[in-house]
């Protein structure tokens, strides 16, 4: 039985996920969530206490594929997704950071959002995201960015779900059903699409710091 996991955004940058060019990628951050989904598991993440109004559907997304650090850098496929701190807000926040000279090197982070303000290398977000050497990627999802729709309030009181600090929450895909039936259709009328800009596309040129848990 497939799984579906929901979690607050904090930061809606384009960055966790990055949901551009036909594919929507959750490389960095939510460690837990990377860990855990498995291939037919819906990821889904709301406005929450950084995000106002709550409870906003940001996007949706069934992964379909997984791969690891390594392999994201490496593969052609993926090489759009490498960060340019120079170039267009999608390319500030490119999410493909992570790579090693050999596979018992230590992580080498590229000049990205999750590097330090000079660009310099950040120890505390690389060891955050390298924890969990996961990269989910789906094309089926769709991106609400700053156009993100209010949940319906039936299917917050089906889900007992109100704004929650926590990491995330799992719900069987039954007990999840008012939610993913409330999504399929819009998935199918808008196929791996973003309907507008990142809530906070406007920040892409900073940097997330671990330490001040913010955006600096």
């Amino acid at each position: 039985m497939n799984n579906v996991y929901i979690y607050a955004v904090s930061y809606d940058l384009g960055f966790a996920p990055n949901p551009f060019n036909g594919l929507c990628s959750l490389a960095c951050c939510k460690p837990n969530i990377r860990e855990r989904a498995q291939c037919g598991d819906w990821i889904i993440g709301l406005t929450g206490v950084k995000l106002n109004p709550a409870l906003r559907c940001v996007f949706a997304m069934i992964v379909t594929q997984e791969t690891n650090f390594d392999d994201y850098w490496g593969a052609p496929d993926f090489a759009t997704r490498r960060p340019v701190r120079n170039g267009t807000p999608k390319k500030l926040v490119g999410d493909n950071i992570y790579h090693r000279e050999a596979r018992t090197s230590p992580w080498l982070q590229e000049n990205s959002v999750h590097s330090q303000t000079d660009g310099a290398q950040c120890p505390l977000n690389t060891a955050h995201d390298t924890r969990v050497n996961r990269v989910l990627l789906s094309n089926h999802f769709l991106y609400f960015g700053s156009m993100a729709p209010s949940l319906p309030q039936p299917i917050l009181d089906a889900l007992s779900y109100k704004r929650n600090p926590r990491d995330y929450r799992r719900y069987s895909s039954a007990q999840a059903k008012p939610l993913t039936d409330w999504l399929e259709p819009q998935i199918a009328k808008h196929p791996n699409q973003v309907l507008a800009d990142p809530i906070d596309f406007s920040s892409s040129w900073k940097r997330f710091s671990q330490e001040h848990q913010r955006m600096v």
